[in-house]
């Protein structure tokens, strides 16, 4: 049976995307900007990858840049105090917001942010 061990992202600047993502809290060595390919293991054991638009064209020359809302993240902060300051964080930082943070129907404290190649990341956090 399949297990799934790894997903990916396909990017346009390896730094300014691993950038991002170490803002959001993850452990990504400063040595990894100038790779093609980075993986990291989260806790969980899952694998998460990046791939520089060159490393994918390398193996795949029909690879074409998806339209639209291609995939989702969602990082569980502890609270909802920390989904605030995160987006704060973030967009001080210069990347973009998508939705600012509100009080979700479904109980949760949730913000929306933009990476570096326009996908959105969502924050959120249980409001209890």
């Amino acid at each position: 049976m399949a297990k799934l061990d790894l997903f990916g992202l396909v990017v346009k600047d390896m730094a300014a995307s691993l950038q991002f993502y170490r803002l959001l809290g993850l452990d990504i060595p400063a040595e990894m900007d100038s790779e093609g390919h980075v993986e990291i293991t989260l806790s969980g054991g899952l694998r998460l990858a990046w791939d520089t638009l060159d490393v994918i064209l390398s193996f795949n020359d029909a690879w074409e840049t998806p339209v639209g809302h291609r995939m989702g993240l969602a990082f569980l902060c502890d609270s909802p105090a920390e989904v605030d300051k995160l987006h704060t964080d973030v967009v001080t930082a210069g990347y973009g917001s998508h939705k600012p943070p509100w009080d979700a129907f479904w109980g949760q404290r949730y913000a929306q942010v933009k990476d570096p190649d326009d996908n959105i990341v969502d924050l959120f956090a249980p409001l209890t």
